[in-house]
């Protein structure tokens, strides 16, 4: 009989949020059997707690954002993916903000954290979301499909396309969540040039870096574009690369794009609160597409 988890000590991780600008500190520990994830916001009066459920999701604009008992917790993704793929079943994780940090723009320095802090077997045995059908959402109009097939273990295909020449239709796949740590934790965000600009006129992405996404160029800034984007994050010598790709990373993967939107999925659909016995394929999906599929799999399918 397979057990439920947790992480063997504490550890703590820390880092501006995106979105927010504002220096995070979240500590990981360990949690009884049955509890699941949950934050507690050590911040606020009381430290309401706000449990990582697909039912708490409030907000899927920039990211995974979660509310209960008044508290906020944004851009969750990230996090959620490493302890999915780091098979964390139950740990409470201390926030003293509203959102989580960026860090790399990975699911990387979490995985890290989680293989610091270890893994403790409980005594309950371990749950899984099973199916005893096939599950689909669809979005025709913009192009959006998931589909989960009952399976024996989780495995999951991803197609990409924003009709880009910098950034070409790709893929990426997951065979066994084992591979996660190598193959998927370590792939960034990604974000077109227009999007940056925009962000930055609406006093958006406050804690956002270059060197914690992938920046693609569809058209060549001119130099007023440039030198403001020098000047918002403080960096000289900006500028585009062959690929189409700002200077200031180098791709660890040809289809990390891909593989970054892979890493989404799995930390969106861990808010189910087990791993899903499933094979899962999707199609230009993104985290409203994620979680309404998360949603369709907790009506339809079964804990065990």
């Amino acid at each position: 009989m397979e057990k439920q988890t947790t992480i063997g000590k504490e550890v703590s991780v820390s880092g501006k949020g995106l979105h927010s600008g504002k220096f995070v500190t979240l500590t990981f520990k360990p949690a009884p059997e049955g509890t699941g994830v949950s934050f507690r916001r050590i911040d606020l009066p009381g430290a309401p707690v706000v449990k990582a459920c697909v039912d708490n999701v409030f907000d899927t604009s920039r990211g995974t954002s979660l509310k209960e008992n008044g508290a906020e917790v944004r851009t969750v993704e990230h996090l959620m993916a490493a302890l999915s793929g780091m098979g964390i079943d139950n740990v409470l994780i201390d926030i003293n903000a509203g959102e989580t940090p960026i860090l790399d723009g990975s699911a990387k320095l979490y995985v890290n954290a989680l293989r610091e802090a270890g893994r403790t077997e409980q005594n309950a045995e371990k749950k899984y979301i099973e199916l005893s059908d096939t599950i689909r959402f669809t979005k025709p109009d913009n192009g959006i499909e998931l589909m989960v097939e009952p399976a024996e273990k989780f495995s999951a295909h991803i197609e990409v396309d924003y009709n880009s020449q910098v950034l070409p239709a790709q893929q990426a796949e997951i065979g066994d969540i084992s591979d996660f740590a190598e193959q998927i934790a370590p792939c960034r965000t990604f974000v077109f040039l227009h999007e940056i600009q925009f962000l930055i006129e609406n006093n958006l992405v406050k804690g956002g870096d270059l060197d914690n996404a992938i920046v693609f160029v569809e058209q060549m800034p001119d130099a007023a574009t440039i030198e403001k984007l020098s000047k918002f994050y403080n960096k000289t010598d900006i500028k585009v690369m062959e690929n189409g790709v700002l200077n200031t990373l180098k791709l660890q993967f040809p289809n990390e794009p891909a593989r970054h939107k892979l890493l989404d999925l799995i930390g969106d659909l861990y808010l189910l609160g087990a791993p899903v016995k499933g094979h899962v394929t999707a199609k230009k999906t993104g985290h409203f597409a994620n979680v309404e599929f998360a949603r369709l799999i907790a009506e339809n399918a079964v804990s065990h």
